[in-house]
């Protein structure tokens, strides 16, 4: 039974609003005494000339209670008392028939979503940094796809700039073969920096490059191939590490993509009176939104990240006539983004509002003793290497028999890391404290994946019956609240993509692994003459697994079988 859609429909009969917009105002209570559901009157107070408690007091009367243990008034909410046995029945039995599909909606059925993230630049190493966006975006392309949106997951490459004219530069006059074959990116960075420091003595070397990249515009055959090359190198090392977050994208469009895309922006913006000069460069003025001009071409007649950006959004409309395009780039790009936005909005197009930039904090240490390779950058397959090493160590301690585990270390290590980028808010800064972010105990990754196998353990050790459940001796209060939490998954997966903030499903695997770890603590599971209380409990502890497991892939994590 769908208890928000049964509570709002019985709104409905005595109030004149739409059953939708009943449902979205029903909460949970933060106490079991206050009841499971709780419809806040407030709003209700101005039009109806009474306050919000007398109001609450007068619908609880006129509300049909069948199904509920009682409906009561507390204050200004109507508080409703699910009828316990039928609660913990529904929900048990809907998580176990649904399975992997469990939380899934048709809310987004008919609509598309474009999720830029990641977008690492070419011939560059991963850092701890592009991880915060790739972890944030790929947690929002399963949430938006389990709401049953089609979602396009769009890697826009950093792959276009003069950059590359430096790089086919270097790597004519000091590239090796055998390394580039071997290790791409490390090969492309080292005569990439080399070139930088070789041009402090030889400034010339700067204008070789430009001319590079000059003629790799030009469409010079050589240059082309060299930067095709790079790129499908990049792409190959990129794969591999995505491979180690499971990450798939279904675009690789970058800005190269958009080059022949942004002669019709800028023609679009000068026939619509929006382009002027500043200082030789082509802008749009947003002084009455108070903005900074929006520079579309430089001085030079080049176009820039904005020039792209606007391209691209275009495109993708026209491609994918999205019902949202997400960008999931760093907090500090925010004004940009406005920018483009407004630009867009200014040039006609009134699917700007639904262009939002999903911005995120920056990742720090709370100690520096990491082995890096390059100063102050932090690669990120240090950070990884760190986090799965460190975890062995733990295993190794805590568990050395333990079949398979480099496997289960690389499992946990990897998990703790994205769930420390999805645990809080995205706007707050991540700092890293390996002995916190590697705990098996308190709110971390280990912890989730350690209750799920945990509960495993569990279901391993019980023996086959035929008893029927009895869900009605699930009456305590530890196995009621558990229920609650479980059946709330669809809630939880629906505020997330409703604040695009993936930390909400972070929060709410951790208060499922308390509160199963709570009913455990307090229960026995196997060791009980009453059958079918058993098995009832026994169901609970498979609805636990399966609700952990779906929460957790929706983060990106694997779940861990044995620990």
């Amino acid at each position: 039974m769908d208890y928000k859609k049964k509570i709002a429909e019985l709104i409905k009969e005595h109030m004149d609003m739409d059953v939708k917009l009943i449902e979205n105002l029903i909460e949970i209570p933060p106490r079991p005494e206050m009841g499971d559901f709780a419809f806040p009157c407030f709003q209700f107070s101005k039009t109806l000339r009474k306050a919000p408690n007398m109001i609450a007091a007068e619908l609880k009367d006129k509300l049909n209670a069948e199904g509920f243990e009682k409906i009561d008034n507390l204050g200004p909410y109507v508080n409703f008392f699910a009828d316990k046995a039928i609660f913990t029945k529904n929900a048990i039995e809907k998580i176990l028939e649904e399975g992997d599909n469990y939380g899934s909606s048709n809310v987004g059925e008919g609509k598309t979503v474009c999720v830029e993230h990641s977008s690492p630049n070419i011939a560059k190493p991963f850092h701890v940094g592009h991880l915060f966006s790739t972890s944030v975006g790929n947690s929002l392309y399963r949430l938006f796809k389990k709401e049953g949106y089609t979602v396009e997951g769009i890697n826009h490459l950093g792959d276009w700039g003069t950059q590359f004219g430096k790089l086919i530069s270097a790597y004519k006059r000091w590239g090796n073969e055998k390394a580039l074959e071997e290790n791409a990116i490390d090969e492309l960075l080292r005569i990439y920096v080399k070139f930088h420091d070789e041009a402090e003595n030889d400034p010339s070397l700067v204008d070789e490059g430009r001319a590079y990249f000059k003629a790799l515009e030009d469409g010079d055959k050589e240059a082309e191939a060299l930067w095709e090359r790079f790129r499908n190198l990049s792409l190959k090392e990129f794969d591999r590490v995505y491979n180690i977050f499971n990450v798939e994208f279904d675009s690789y469009a970058g800005e190269a993509f958009y080059n022949d895309k942004m002669g019709v922006v800028v023609n679009e913006l000068k026939e619509k009176k929006l382009l002027v000069e500043s200082n030789g460069a082509q802008v749009v003025m947003l002084d009455e939104y108070n903005m900074p001009p929006c520079i579309v071409l430089k001085g030079d007649g080049a176009s820039i990240y904005a020039t792209r950006d606007l391209a691209a959004a275009m495109y993708r409309k026209k491609k994918y006539d999205f019902y949202k395009c997400v960008y999931v780039v760093g907090s500090p790009q925010a004004l940009h983004f406005k920018q483009v936005f407004k630009v867009l909005e200014l040039a006609g197009h009134e699917w700007a509002k639904d262009c939002v930039h999903v911005g995120f904090g920056l990742v720090k240490f709370a100690d520096r003793k990491l082995s890096t390779r390059k100063g102050e950058i932090i690669l990120l397959d240090d950070l990884v290497r760190e986090s799965v090493d460190k975890t062995l160590e733990v295993i190794n301690e805590k568990n050395p028999e333990l079949e398979n585990k480099e496997d289960v270390a690389k499992k946990i290590g990897v998990g703790a890391l994205v769930f420390t980028y999805l645990k809080n808010s995205r706007e707050k800064d991540i700092i890293f404290d390996w002995k916190e972010m590697l705990s098996f105990e308190g709110e971390t990754g280990p912890y989730v994946q350690y209750s799920y196998a945990r509960a495993k353990s569990i279901l391993r050790r019980a023996e086959e019956s035929n008893i029927e459940a009895d869900f009605s001796k699930l009456n305590s209060k530890e196995e009621f609240e558990l229920v609650k939490h479980l059946e709330n998954f669809n809630n939880q997966i629906h505020v997330a993509v409703e604040k695009l903030e993936p930390s909400i499903l972070t929060r709410y695997v951790i208060e499922v692994a308390k509160a199963f770890n709570k009913f455990y603590n307090a229960h026995s599971v196997l060791n009980l003459e009453d059958e079918g209380l058993k098995q009832a409990r026994l169901e609970l502890v498979k609805a636990s697994c399966q609700v952990i497991k779906n929460g957790l892939y929706l983060l990106g994590i694997d779940v861990v079988e044995k620990m």
